[in-house]
């Protein structure tokens, strides 16, 4: 059975609605971002990702990782892309040339855009959105992505999904790494080709599934 190591409310969001979307059987073990407890060492301390337990799964300490029989893999992004490809169906590339797309656009997201994206939602995690701190935070991640939205904005003009036309593991890690950014209604407003194909990534039962367990997850 597939194990998937992380909390809903991290990156392993993206593994749990690949699992959703695949119909896939799997253990959901919490281990929950060190950063968010004042002594992640303590004896009495939930597992988290400086746990020795989970250390041993991964040493770069953190989440998510997963276990698949023998292997023992980590990188939400290269997670999803690999679950998509081993259970295949049309969430995988049906050619290389899909598979070398999905990857492309899978790196595209990881570093041009998550590097801006995640700066906004930590600061939303830290409360500080109405800070000047926060504000000035916000307004530089998004001045930064005005780029690649323009980028996807042009792509999704004539394609309904990011590759094969159809939705793939690439719409979901690119839908995953732009929904830390949602919280900026003005920047999806100018880009209503984008808003429209999250809203259509986000309208999938697997996605609504993972997010209500999600949202029942402590904080």
């Amino acid at each position: 059975m597939l194990t998937i190591y992380g909390v809903y409310r991290s990156r392993a969001s993206r593994v749990y609605w690949m699992a959703e979307e695949l119909g896939l059987e799997f253990e959901a073990v919490r281990v929950i971002q060190a950063r968010r407890l004042a002594n992640p060492l303590a004896a009495d301390a939930p597992v988290n990702t400086l746990s020795p337990d989970f250390l041993a799964i991964n040493p770069m300490a953190l989440i998510p990782s997963i276990k698949d029989g023998d292997l023992v893999m980590h990188e939400s992004l290269a997670i999803t892309l690999y679950l998509a490809r081993k259970h295949g169906g049309p969430l995988a590339g049906q050619t290389v040339e899909e598979d070398g797309l999905m990857t492309m656009w899978t790196i595209w997201a990881a570093t041009e855009v998550e590097p801006h994206t995640v700066k906004i939602v930590y600061v939303y995690d830290d409360e500080k959105q109405n800070s000047d701190e926060g504000k000035a935070t916000i307004g530089v991640a998004v001045r930064s992505l005005k780029k690649s939205f323009a980028t996807l904005e042009k792509h999704l003009a004539t394609n309904d999904y990011v590759v094969g036309n159809r939705f793939t593991a690439a719409d979901l890690n690119i839908a995953e790494v732009l929904r830390y950014a949602q919280t900026e209604q003005a920047l999806f407003d100018a880009h209503p080709n984008i808003s429209a194909w999250i809203k259509r990534c986000q309208s999938r039962p697997a996605y609504i599934a993972m997010q209500a367990t999600r949202s029942e997850e402590p904080i």
